[in-house]
C-alpha cells in the first residue's frame, strides 16, 4: 500500500494534517492507518514541549511509531533510525494498514523513504581526523575534502568539523567520494509526499504563536528537568539550546524567547530549502480551508497511478524564493 509522507517546514501544521489523513485513510484500509515519526528530536523521551510532540491524549487512538524511543543523553543515529523505522513500515504493511510518515527532518525522511546506504565507521580513522582538526584546524580538512570530493566540500563548508570528519572518514573507508553515499531520489517503497507551504509572513506569525504556546506549556521547566541528562545532540535542538543559557544565568528570559523564535524561523527556511529541492513533493497551501480534501486528492491520484491530482500540479514553494 502506498506510503503517504507529510513533509515541510516547522509550524506549518504537519502533525495535524498527518492525523487527519491517518483518520480518513484508515477508514479505507483493512488494517487502519498508523503514523511513523520522522522528526529527529521527537525520537527523544521527555522532549515533548520543545519539539511540539502530539500528546498521547490527542493522537485520536492512532498508533504512532518512533516517538520516545531514545534517552536524552544518547546521540540520535540516522542509520539506527532507518533500520527501526523501515521495520515499522514493514510491519504496518503486513497488517494491511496505511503508513503515514510525518516530519521535518529532511535527512531522516530521505533515509526512511529513499535509497540511502550508511557506510560503517572506523574509530581509528575518525580519531586521527579529529586530532588533525584540533591540530591543523577545520580549514585543512576542508582543503583535503576539496581535493577528494569537491561537491561534498562545497555542500559542507569549511566550518562544520563534525561533517568534515565524517566525509573524510567515509572516503577513507569506502575509497569512493562521500557524495556517492548520499541518498538518491529513489523510493524504496511506493510513496507520495505531500508538502505544506505558506508565505513567510504567515509562517513567522505561526512560529511566534508556537513559541508563545511552548512557553505557556512549560518549556523552561521541561529544559530544567532534562538539562542534567541532555547529551550533545539533544542539547542542540532548537528550544533547548536557547533555554540552557537562560538556566545558567547567562541571558534573560526575553532574550532566550526571541532566540527560540529566531532560530525556529531559520530552521524553517533550512527545511524549505531541503524539501524544496525534491521535485516529487506535492506542495499545498497550509492555510487552505479544504487542506485535508486537497491532500486526499493527491493521495488518491497517486494511488491511481497519476503523477498529480487532476488539475492540481504540485504547488511551487514560496519560502526562500
Amino acid at each position: 500500500m502506498l506510503i503517504v509522507a507529510v513533509v515541510g517546514p516547522t509550524a506549518t501544521g504537519k502533525s495535524d494534517l498527518a492525523l487527519d489523513l491517518a483518520q480518513r485513510l484508515g477508514e479505507r484500509a483493512p488494517g487502519g492507518a498508523e503514523i511513523v515519526n520522522a522528526d529527529a528530536y521527537q525520537l527523544y523521551r521527555g522532549m515533548d514541549v520543545g519539539t511540539a510532540k502530539v500528546p498521547v491524549a490527542e493522537r485520536r487512538g492512532i498508533t504512532h511509531h518512533q516517538l520516545d524511543v531514545i534517552e536524552p543523553e544518547d546521540d540520535a543515529s540516522v542509520a539506527r533510525y532507518q533500520e527501526a523505522a523501515r521495520a515499522d513500515l514493514e510491519a504496518i504493511a503486513e497488517r494491511d494498514a496505511r503508513a503515514v510518515v510525518v516530519g521535518g527532518s529532511g535527512l531522516y525522511v530521505r533515509a526512511l523513504l529513499d535509497a540511502m546506504d550508511f557506510p560503517g565507521t572506523d574509530p581509528e580513522v575518525r580519531a586521527a581526523l579529529e586530532r588533525r582538526a584540533e591540530r591543523e584546524g577545520a580549514r585543512a580538512l576542508h582543503d583535503e575534502l576539496v581535493r577528494a570530493d569537491p561537491a561534498a566540500a562545497e555542500s559542507i563548508g569549511p566550518r562544520n568539523v563534525r561533517r568534515l570528519v565524517r566525509a573524510l572518514e567515509v572516503i577513507a573507508i569506502t575509497g569512493q567520494p562521500y557524495t556517492a553515499n548520499l541518498p538518491r531520489q529513489e523510493y524504496v517503497r511506493p510513496t507520495v509526499q505531500v508538502g505544506l507551504d505558506c508565505d513567510r509572513a504567515t509562517l513567522d506569525a505561526r512560529v511566534a504563536g508556537r513559541v508563545a504556546r511552548m512557553w505557556d506549556e512549560g518549556l523552561v521547566d521541561e529544559v530544567r528537568d532534562l538539562a542534567p541528562r541532555l547529551g550533545r545532540t539533544a542539547a542542540r535542538a532548537v528550544g533547548y539550546a536557547e533555554v540552557l543559557p537562560l538556566l545558567r544565568g547567562e541571558t534573560g528570559e526575553d532574550t532566550a524567547r526571541e532566540a527560540v523564535a529566531a532560530n525556529t524561523r531559520r530552521l524553517a527556511r533550512k527545511q524549505m530549502g531541503w524539501f524544496g529541492r525534491d521535485p516529487r513533493v506535492h506542495w499545498l497551501d497550509a492555510q487552505a480551508p479544504d487542506l485535508v480534501e486537497r491532500a486526499l486528492a493527491v493521495v488518491d491520484a497517486a494511488d491511481a497511478g497519476a503523477i498529480a491530482a487532476p488539475g492540481d500540479a504540485p504547488v511551487r514553494r514560496s519560502l526562500g524564493s
